[in-house]
Parts: structure tokens; sequence; C-alpha cells
């Protein structure tokens, strides 16, 4: 008889229950009980939501301190829209789907994107790629704000990974843009897939490969130590030619600046402009005798070791202290950036301009409403790099998307095409003779004298 009662008052509390919620529930898929090391952004991506779409039937996530727990139960809705940003589930991506859609004009319909990068917890490259994914989903949604509307597809090509079985899988021919790979060995497959199929591939990172000089399809972000030497080389002597330089011999035999400070020499000497080069060991005399008391000078240092800059701006401040009337500016490299909370006083004394191909103001609230913005949407804060990988799959994203949007096929990248301020990552394109296009965007940081950061884009 208890039993029975209970059944009963369980019935009862049951349809009680249902009554009170089914407005709610009626939407959703199912129910997926959290597994061990779960993710909200994982979940997402395994059931093909956006993040926010998960965030939304699960409003409890947005409560402070909230954190996914082994063996609880989340709500799974459906997709709000099928144009939505998608990413398809690991069993999705195996399952035989129908062959490649009839082309249309990608500027009246969605884009539609995939990702092959590493998108793991196993090491660093993975998680890497993991935050400039999430970037990448960012992008889409804001874009779809501003009525574009997008279609994004992930599949995770570990080093390991043989890049022609993911190819198998009939989404990737349908692609109007695929981001990747990360890896060299991967690009020669997936730039004779691109040829073959249409498709444009965004390389973003670092890469020996050299496709992009042959394979018209590829756009490739990196530019090498010598392309890059030679832009910031004129735009030196274009800041700087009424300046002395001072060339400081730091005594670094690990040093990988040779090849700017040579550059650089030798574009001084055919413009028959004088230079000096002193020690860090130097005495203060012969130290300040390279200096010049009739024209500004500007410093350039043969390393970019953090303990080299440090004696060398205590020997500036100490001449510097004796003659008030002597103008020092100092010329600096990518890998000072991280040294910027260390001698931010000094950066902005000397005058400090700071070559780079990307940067985002960590004091702007621009920067702080896209930190803000991720928390919000992954629950935890990006990862502590001086470029910030997420910021840079934004960036890319949005400018691609936009450009496709706008372009179609003729997209390039030209400068001035898209219209797009970056967070971080300047991009421009040039086309490499018959073969791809390359990124020739660069910056210089410029720490002023009156206390500003200014990024001046070339």
């Amino acid at each position: 008889m208890t039993r029975i009662l209970r059944s009963f008052m369980l019935f009862v509390l049951f349809c009680f229950t249902t009554e009170t919620v089914f407005a709610q529930v009626q939407s959703l898929r199912e129910m997926h009980k959290v597994k061990r090391k779960e993710t909200i952004f994982g979940i997402a991506r395994d059931y093909g939501l956006t993040v926010q779409e998960l965030i939304n039937a699960n409003p409890e996530m947005n409560s402070p301190g909230y954190e996914l727990k082994k063996g609880d139960f989340i709500k799974i809705p459906y997709p709000t829209n099928s144009l939505m940003t998608t990413t398809p589930s690991t069993k999705e991506i195996n399952m035989p789907t129908k062959p490649k859609v009839v082309e249309t004009d990608m500027r009246q319909r969605e884009i539609r994107i995939g990702v092959m990068l590493p998108l793991h917890n196993i090491n660093g490259d993975g998680k890497r790629m993991v935050e400039y994914y999430r970037g990448v989903l960012m992008a889409c949604d804001s874009l779809r704000a501003n009525g574009i509307s997008t279609d994004i597809r992930a599949w995770n090509v570990a080093e390991d990974s043989d890049i022609s079985d993911i190819l198998k899988d009939p989404h990737a021919a349908n692609c109007d843009l695929i981001i990747g790979p990360l890896y060299t060995k991967q690009v020669k497959t997936l730039g004779d897939f691109a040829r073959e199929h249409n498709i444009r591939v965004l390389i973003p990172f670092s890469i020996n490969s050299q496709e992009v000089l042959s394979n018209s399809q590829i756009f490739q972000v990196y530019q090498n130590g010598n392309l890059l030497n030679d832009g910031y080389v004129s735009r030196f002597y274009e800041r700087y030619k009424n300046y002395r330089t001072v060339i400081i011999d730091c005594n670094d035999s690990t040093s990988t600046k040779g090849g700017f400070t040579s550059a650089l020499r030798q574009k001084l000497e055919a413009e028959g402009k004088k230079y000096s080069i002193t020690n860090l060991r130097s005495s203060e005399s012969m130290f300040q005798k390279s200096f010049s008391m009739t024209q500004p000078n500007v410093v350039v240092l043969n390393t970019s070791r953090s303990q080299d800059l440090n004696v060398a701006l205590a020997k500036l401040n100490g001449m510097t202290m004796t003659r008030p009337d002597m103008q020092v500016s100092v010329f600096g490299y990518p890998e000072w950036l991280l040294y910027t909370s260390r001698h931010l006083d000094n950066f902005y004394k000397y005058d400090v301009c700071i070559p780079s191909t990307y940067y985002m103001n960590p004091l702007s609230s621009r920067a702080a409403r896209f930190k803000q913005k991720y928390r919000w949407n992954f629950h935890q804060d990006m990862q502590n790099y001086n470029q910030r990988f997420a910021v840079t799959g934004f960036d890319h994203a949005y400018f691609f998307i936009k450009g496709l949007h706008m372009y179609g096929q003729n997209f390039t990248g030209a400068s001035g095409m898209v219209g797009y301020t970056p967070y971080q990552t300047p991009l421009h394109f040039e086309r490499l003779g018959d073969g791809g296009l390359q990124n020739r965007a660069r910056l210089f940081v410029h720490y002023t004298k009156d206390q500003r950061i200014e990024t001046i884009n070339f």
C-alpha cells in the first residue's frame, strides 16, 4: 500500500512539473549528463550549437563562479537558426553526407567556413588553436548581428593527422574558406584540394611551406624574417632619416637580430648616412661620444634580451641625466612588448618604437570589452600570451568572412578592401606573381613622450 501511494504521489508531482515547464522544454533536444573534464565550449561544439545558445538554455551558467561538474544534467536545445554558426560533432564528421551542393554566389548566402587546426587539450599547440577557434566563433556571432550568416565546421587536425583522410568528408569540399593547417607537412595536400574545389585557404601562423608561391588559392599571414626586416628597415629610414643612428653591441652571441642591424647598416651606407657603433661595456665617456649633440639620436640594440635592455636603459638614463639637452629615442624589437609593464616609464621617456605584426593595447576600452566577452562566453580568461590567440582568430575570421560576403570570388584581401579596424592583427595581402597572396601588414607600437601608446600601421 505504501509503495502504491508513493508511486501515485510521484505521478502527481511529475504531472505538475510537466505542466509548469512544458513551454520551456518543448524546444529542447535532450538532456546531457556532464562527463569529467567537459567544458561548455566543448559540449556546444559537439552538439552543433553556439556557446550562447547553450547558455540561453541553461541560465544558471551566467551565475558568478559557475562551473560544470561531473554528473550534472544540462539542457541541449535545438539550434535557433539553420544558418547560425555551427560545428559538427565527431559523429557528424564521420557520417556520410550529401554530395557537394550546387555553387551559388556566396554574396547571396551564408559563408561556409572550415577550420582545420589541432583542436585539442593535449599540448600547447592544441590549447592555443582552441583559443584561436573560439575567436573565430566570436567573429561569426558578431557578423551575424550585422546580417552576415556563416556555416562553420571544425576538424581536429593534429600533428600526426593524415589530412587527406579528413578531406574525404563531403563537408570539406563545400567550404568557401578553410582556415589551416598549422603544420607544414599538411599544406600541399590541403592546397591541392583547395585548388581542385576552388576553395580559399587561410594559413594563419608561421609555416615553412613554399606553396604560396605557386598556389593561387592560398592566403599566407606569415612573413619570413628577411621580408619583415626589409619592411622595417624601410620604415625606420623614413622615420629617422634626420637622426643619428647609434647601434649598441650587446655581446650576445645567440642574438637573432643580426639580420636587421646588418640590413639597417647597408641602407644607411647606401643613403650616405653616418651612424655610430658602441658597446654596453664601453666606459661612460666613450659611450657618450657615440651620440650627437646637434641632431636627435635613435638607439638600436643588436639583441632583444631583457637583461641587455636593462643595462642599455641604465646607461642612457645616466647619460641623459648629465646631458638633459641630448635628444634620444630608442627603436626596439617585438619581444620588448613583453617588457612593457617593467619599462613603461622609460619607453615613454625614450619615445620607443617597437616593430611588430600585431598589437592590442591592454589598457584600451576595446580590449577590455573583448576580454570581458570572451570570459562571459567561455567562463575563463584568455591564455596570457603576448599575442592573444582568440583575438587573432577574431580578426582573421572577421576580415575574411566580411570580405567574401562583400566581394565573393573577387576578394583578394588587398589594403582597404574590407574597411575593418582590427583589435590586434592588421591584414592586407599582395599577390606573389602567379601564386597565392601574402600578408604585408606591419606596424610600429609607439610609446609617446606625452605618455600615450599609438599604433602606426603601414
